[in-house]
């Protein structure tokens, strides 16, 4: 070979070390920048999983919750007077008594009558049904799902709602009834007026499972004679 031949392929082996260098140089660079932007968005993700604390700045109880069990359709059959909730459109015109029906049926399921008085004296009514939804574990466990839809809408998914049963007395007297994203809250008793102590209790009960409670409104059947 030359020494112009030689001198050639140094230049050529110099270059292809220069661009592979720099082909390296640009991986090392995205993978920095990758990793970085990863990491980002690993942290924006879990704050955005974050849920937002009680307004009383108690600390986070974000535990799933659990449901009652067992719980005897049967002994929780008949009414229920409604005594606090959580604020929620269904209601936003119940000034008066609210109260709910459970009436088991042949099939298994349940029938769910609920009315209210509003605050023009007005009583609504509203029927649907509920069945339970099995829980692994836990046999007859307190976890319900309730519709008021129509009949032929019912193999929607969409039209069924939680119902759980999160805390029960042993004489099926009064019952606390939330939703798994803490969205929903109920206290009912057997009483139109249960006394305060006791509602006090059931409240602060909730707060421990991350309910927030400050947003409760008592019902019209707080007010209510016995």
């Amino acid at each position: 070979m030359s020494r112009t031949g030689h001198d050639l392929s140094q230049s050529q082996a110099l270059d292809n070390d220069h661009a592979a260098s720099h082909r390296i140089a640009l991986l090392a660079a995205a993978f920095c920048v990758g990793g970085i932007a990863a990491m980002a968005g690993l942290k924006w993700a879990r704050r955005r999983q974050l849920p937002a604390g009680p307004a009383d700045g108690a600390p986070l109880m974000r535990a799933p919750l659990q449901v009652v069990a067992p719980v005897d359709l049967k002994r929780y059959a008949g009414v229920w007077y409604e005594q606090a909730r959580l604020p929620n459109r269904f209601e936003k015109a119940c000034g008066g008594t609210v109260s709910a029906e459970y009436t088991p049926l042949p099939d298994g399921t349940v029938e769910v009558r609920n009315r209210c008085v509003r605050q023009d004296g007005q009583v609504d009514e509203s029927v649907g049904i509920a069945h339970a939804v099995r829980v692994a574990g836990l046999p007859g466990a307190g976890r319900l799902a309730v519709s008021f839809a129509p009949v032929w809408l019912r193999w929607l998914p969409v039209v069924w709602g939680d119902y759980w049963i999160l805390k029960l007395d042993r004489d099926y007297q009064v019952a606390l009834v939330g939703t798994p994203k803490r969205d929903y809250l109920w206290v009912l008793s057997r009483v139109q007026h249960l006394d305060e102590a006791s509602l006090a209790t059931e409240l602060d009960y909730a707060r421990t499972l991350g309910f927030d409670i400050d947003q409760v409104v008592r019902s019209g059947a707080q007010h209510a004679p016995a």
